[in-house]
């Protein structure tokens, strides 16, 4: 099991999500969005899993500074170049992957 938590430190859910790990004891590592943004690899097998209109968080404040409401965009080239459009946190164990604050899906797979 090799769990991976993409999110910010600002992030309440992201913040809850390493909460759930730690108390459990399982090791997690963390990928600050504010920092580094996901690979193209990493985007890709995400979004087999939960499809890339789930990952976009289109209430998020860099959607509307970047005006991606009214621009029509290439959706996984927007999440490439700008992290924080990802709907976090977003965790990752192998193939396996959610976004949002789900413990019933990652109790699953302990």
């Amino acid at each position: 099991m090799s769990i991976q938590i993409f999110g910010t430190l600002k992030c309440q859910e992201t913040r809850k999500a390493q909460r759930y790990f730690k108390d459990r004891g399982i090791p997690f590592q963390f990928v600050n969005l504010a920092e580094k943004g996901l690979s193209r690899g990493e985007l890709n097998s995400i979004k087999t899993v939960i499809g890339l209109e789930n990952l976009i968080d289109k209430d998020s404040k860099d959607y509307s500074r970047l005006n991606l409401k009214y621009l029509t965009h290439n959706v996984e080239e927007e999440l490439l170049n700008h992290p924080l459009l990802l709907r976090t946190p977003i965790i990752r164990d192998s193939r396996k992957a959610t976004v949002g604050y789900v413990p019933e899906v990652w109790k699953e797979w302990i």
